[in-house]
């Protein structure tokens, strides 16, 4: 019998997990530092945060409050232990590790984060100093999940200021699990006979477009080689993709023309995944914008991925895919003579 079969036997386990439930793993911490200006507007700064009240104390003043306040997603920032004590954490154990200890007695090895739940209570002001300190909520009876068998663990962190009063708390849940076991080794390889050699599969196709009534023509004419653009019939504009009625005059209305050809990179990106067998890689996917103004999404051929720029100028190739589809790409265009 396994340690592991062991303990999912003895009832002694579950009482000394259970005895967890209201204990506290973390004693009261103070912060490094009070709340302050600098961290604050670091913070804004980092997250794209521009709301003034933040960082300007009369616009925090014109809302009722008394000066700027920190962000409330910032309550945990004032309360990590830092870079060196992550780096050499201080000597002894606390409550958390012994937790931990007994998990991993259980055969709980993994973990996994599954939610955080905040509630602020009140804004902190720059000279606040918090503290927080950490207790055992509740440790759930043997579940099996998807990735595997264990225990949700919900603690609770109160963030309380100098006065002792609470400001915000947290309960942080993690799910604590038997990782699946090691796959069995594959058996040794056995001699076979010579395989027949079979013929090779035919290539993949690339991807069908959705074809419609609206869009019909533009494939129909890129079997002729044509690149057509929808114009409209009543304001003459022209519209990619082809769409039933014209965004400019709502007409309904319409008629194609026959593009020169001719246009620029407007953007692009380099896809390396997911990979498609129809498909060789690396991919170079633009925005080409034509010399009629519109813009279409094709490939690029005929050069490499660190030699595309935006606003290079590229002409109209042709991809024959397979007998029932061709598409549109562009190629870069020839430079001119001086």
């Amino acid at each position: 019998m396994t340690g592991r079969e062991d303990t999912r036997q003895d009832t002694g386990y579950e009482e000394r997990l259970r005895a967890f439930t209201g204990r506290e793993l973390r004693p009261l911490t103070p912060a490094q530092d009070p709340v302050n200006q600098p961290m604050i507007r670091h913070w804004t700064e980092a997250m794209g945060d521009t709301n003034p009240v933040y960082t300007d104390a009369g616009a925090a003043r014109a809302t009722g409050r008394g000066g700027v306040v920190a962000p409330a997603s910032m309550i945990q920032a004032w309360t990590m232990r830092g870079y060196a004590a992550t780096v050499s954490p201080p000597a002894g154990r606390d409550g958390f590790d012994e937790l931990v200890d007994l998990l991993d007695e259980g055969g709980y090895t993994s973990v996994v984060a599954t939610d955080s739940e905040f509630t602020f209570l009140r804004e902190l002001e720059p000279g606040d100093h918090v503290a927080v300190r950490e207790s055992v909520e509740s440790i759930s009876a043997e579940k099996r999940t998807g990735l595997g068998t264990g225990r949700f663990v919900t603690t609770l962190k109160t963030y309380t200021d100098r006065h002792g009063e609470t400001v915000a708390t947290q309960r942080w849940r993690t799910l604590r699990f038997r990782p699946a076991p090691a796959p069995a080794p594959a058996p040794e390889p056995v001699a076979e006979p010579e395989p027949v050699e079979e013929p090779s599969p035919p290539p993949a196709l690339r991807p069908r477009p959705a074809i419609n009534r609206d869009n019909a023509f533009f494939f129909e004419g890129a079997k002729q080689h044509l690149l057509l653009i929808q114009r409209c019939a009543a304001c003459s504009a022209l519209r990619h993709p082809p769409g039933p009625c014209c965004p400019e005059c709502n007409s309904l209305e319409w008629d194609t023309v026959e593009a020169s050809g001719r246009g620029h990179v407007y953007s692009y990106v380099v896809n390396h995944h997911p990979r498609h067998p129809a498909f060789d890689f690396p991919l170079v996917v633009a925005v080409v914008e034509l010399a009629e103004g519109t813009r279409l999404i094709t490939n690029l051929t005929g050069v490499a991925p660190d030699d595309v720029a935006i606003g290079m100028p590229v002409v109209l190739d042709w991809l024959d895919a397979d007998p029932d589809l061709t598409l549109p790409v562009f190629r870069p265009a020839p430079t001119e003579a001086p």
